[in-house]
């Protein structure tokens, strides 16, 4: 990922484990929520003050590539960045891979429109494309779990 990209620590809780022994696949997403949650603080957009502001970011499509394994225990790596996709869509990218070894355990992205609580359709406000534009220069670290 790039400059602009967050990064965040969290290690594998054993309720997020299979009878396999390796995280539930389920469990991603979840992951990508906090690389998410992050990389909004990041640029200044708490997702908490955007929804007070009356702004939404419902997912819309997600995308996953199961690449390896985690485990119990194991110290995880989310690396976030995110784009404009379209005139009223934001993604976030993820990449999680294992700290130690620098293995990909989980790549994807997903995809988010903004709505307002009803579920209305919304341009993106203004005060977030300036943030995201400062966000593409920074870069940030935070720790999970």
């Amino acid at each position: 990922m790039g400059d602009g990209s967050s990064l965040t620590r969290l290690r594998v809780r054993y309720g997020e484990t299979d009878q396999m022994g390796t995280f539930y696949n389920a469990r991603a997403l979840e992951w990508f929520e906090c690389g998410r949650t992050d990389y909004l603080r990041m640029i200044g957009q708490p997702y908490v003050a955007m929804e007070t502001r009356g702004v939404y970011l419902p997912i819309i499509e997600a995308r996953l590539w199961f690449r390896g394994r985690a485990r119990y225990d194991d110290e995880l790596e989310i690396s976030t960045c995110a784009c404009m996709s379209g005139r009223a869509r934001v993604r976030f990218d993820m990449r999680i891979t294992q700290s130690a070894s620098g293995r990909e355990v989980v790549t994807g992205y997903t995809e988010h429109a903004f709505t307002e609580a009803g579920g209305r359709a919304l341009r993106p406000p203004q005060w977030f494309l300036e943030a995201m534009g400062r966000g593409e220069s920074g870069r940030s670290e935070n720790a999970i779990g």
